[in-house]
């Protein structure tokens, strides 16, 4: 979340920021609900010294009777002070980030700069299948049984295609681990406060999270959420920051509102599995760790020896924590593009600065070298999401036969050193 008091000296600012980001939320009505909570704080916390005083001599029958009537008042004051606070909460958890000032303005969530490329789009000298034709000529996806047993936008790897997603984990864990992150498997579920302290919204209709009905758990749609909460109400060591973590885990999405998008095949599912990176970091550092991420995702893809741009999202097109995102995305053979013909780019990775925004809502703090304790900036990247990183490989390295060749940096951790996916 926003300081409060930055966006009470900095309103205008913070209003063309929402406007910026084509943000609706109601600032005036901020104003006024921190105020009347301010108030509400300051009449409790005066008729509570007031009582403390009577309380510390032996009160006459008079002076009972006043801390009776105090008491009441204050129960009443108290009542309306949680419904105040609650209310100032949820709009200002509606508040997004600041903005890099580098981050193109736009009202178009497609209008992003690419800032770099690297290979062309693959060419075949015959005409190329989608991943899903591809599956099922191999006996690789089971969609039809994965319907009966959990619904749409589940799915079954199998064969090589199970070994490759464990393959694709080992791979990527081996890359980033050797530039300093620390490995975890992160739970599954975590607490509402978690992703709410984070800005991700686990309520209402348009949500992309799962809840569990009665209880206060939620399965987690990225390892952003454990990672980001594993230091929750913490003043970590300034000497041991920047903290890099690389996480496993499970990822669960609703895809609530995203009839609209490409969701062909494994592109846009229910459950699947995703390797995060992490960090926290000190405020004047976070630029510098930021385009590290972005660095490593680049070595990941460069490695995988696929076709991948990067681009800077536009002010329209930032998630609400995020300061600045960056997103790397893989040339897929298969998706249709707008011109109604196979071929286009898809987002595999992202990754964002999020600055003290989620800090801020998590009381993560640092401790500097005069004594006083600040926020840290906390950071995420996907390193790799495996369903659409499996696309990419099935759709560019396909061969005229039907078969698939195995991206040479994954042979050393399938059985056999696999080379080939092909008809048996």
């Amino acid at each position: 979340m926003l300081d409060i008091k930055f966006i009470r000296e900095n309103i205008e600012l913070v209003k063309q920021n929402c406007k910026n980001r084509l943000v609706k939320v109601d600032l005036d009505k901020l104003l006024q609900l921190d105020k009347e909570k301010r108030l509400l704080e300051t009449a409790i916390d005066k008729l509570r010294a007031k009582r403390n005083k009577f309380s510390k001599t032996k009160p006459t029958p008079e002076q009972i009777s006043e801390m009776k009537n105090i008491g009441e008042e204050i129960k009443k004051l108290e009542e309306r002070l949680t419904k105040v606070t609650l209310e100032y909460q949820v709009v200002l958890f509606q508040v997004p980030n600041l903005t890099h000032p580098d981050v193109h303005i736009s009202s178009d969530q497609e209008d992003n700069p690419v800032l770099s490329t690297y290979k062309k789009p693959t060419k075949f000298t015959f005409k190329p299948l989608d991943h899903i034709q591809l599956a099922e000529k191999l006996d690789l996806i089971d969609f039809e049984r994965a319907t009966k047993v959990s619904g749409t936008k589940f799915y079954y790897l199998k064969n090589e295609l199970a070994l490759l997603e464990f393959a694709l984990i080992q791979y990527t864990l081996a890359t980033v681990i050797k530039h300093g992150f620390t490995p975890f498997i992160t739970p599954d579920l975590a607490k509402q406060e978690v992703l709410e302290g984070l800005g991700f919204n686990p309520r209402g209709e348009s949500t992309q999270i799962y809840n569990l009905a009665g209880t206060d758990l939620s399965l987690i749609g990225t390892a952003e959420i454990t990672m980001g909460g594993y230091h929750q109400n913490e003043t970590l060591d300034i000497n041991h920051l920047p903290k890099k973590y690389i996480a496993v885990s499970h990822c669960f999405r609703t895809e609530a509102g995203s009839y609209s998008k490409y969701s062909k095949g494994i592109f846009r599912v229910h459950q699947f599995t995703k390797v995060e990176m992490f960090q926290y970091t000190l405020p004047d550092k976070s630029e510098v760790a930021h385009k590290e991420l972005v660095k490593i995702q680049e070595e990941i893809f460069e490695g995988l020896d696929l076709p991948f741009r990067v681009i800077d999202h536009s002010t329209a097109d930032l998630g609400t924590p995020a300061f600045r995102t960056y997103d790397l995305e893989v040339w897929l053979p298969g998706k249709t593009n707008k011109q109604n013909k196979a071929g286009d780019w898809a987002e595999l990775t992202s990754t964002s600065n999020c600055t003290d925004y989620q800090a801020r809502g998590l009381n993560i703090k640092y401790k500097d070298k005069n004594g006083e304790k600040k926020y840290v900036h906390m950071l995420n990247g996907t390193a790799l999401a495996i369903p659409r990183t499996i696309i990419a490989i099935m759709e560019n390295y396909q061969q005229a036969d039907g078969s698939v060749t195995i991206p040479e940096v994954l042979r050393k951790y399938l059985p056999n050193n696999l080379k080939t996916i092909k008809k048996t």
